[in-house]
């Protein structure tokens, strides 16, 4: 199956310490959630985070190829705490049909939020309700694992 990630192509694991810069997301709120949002991905995942670029925080990897060839390395999951809203990076719910409808109906619990294809957007954690939040992390982590096995 050809994985369509059009972030993968530029975003690499870097060196860059996760704590380090989870210390200085700014504002302090951001921050705080940060701290949150990496519990819970460690978690869901068993996995330690690496910075994937200047400001992903990525869980696992997996390797892929799109229909023209190209290929590379993502991160399996992840989160961005961004100045206005957190991204929450959610592929499995991108490679596979019944994820992403099991994902659209978990958001009608979630709480305030929006979306991409498979990215979420959350401007802070307590506009949603983080039990939904683990569910959808968990059902797209085993999701990746089913269709990218590594």
């Amino acid at each position: 199956m050809a994985a369509k990630n059009k972030n993968s192509a530029v975003t690499v694991p870097t060196n860059k310490e996760v704590a380090d810069f989870i210390a200085a997301v700014e504002p302090a709120s951001k921050r705080e959630d940060a701290k949150v949002l990496d519990a819970l991905f460690r978690k869901v995942t068993g996995e330690e985070p690496k910075m994937w670029g200047p400001t992903i925080i990525g869980y696992g990897s997996y390797d892929y190829t799109y229909d023209s060839g190209h290929s590379g390395t993502s991160s399996r999951s992840g989160f961005s705490p961004r100045k206005a809203k957190h991204s929450i990076y959610l592929m499995g719910c991108y490679c596979d049909e019944e994820t992403e409808k099991r994902t659209a109906r978990q958001l009608t619990r979630l709480g305030k939020h929006s979306r991409g294809k498979s990215c979420l957007y959350i401007n802070k954690l307590v506009d949603v309700d983080l039990e939904v939040l683990e569910e959808m992390i968990a059902d797209n982590w085993a999701t990746m694992n089913r269709v990218y096995p590594g």
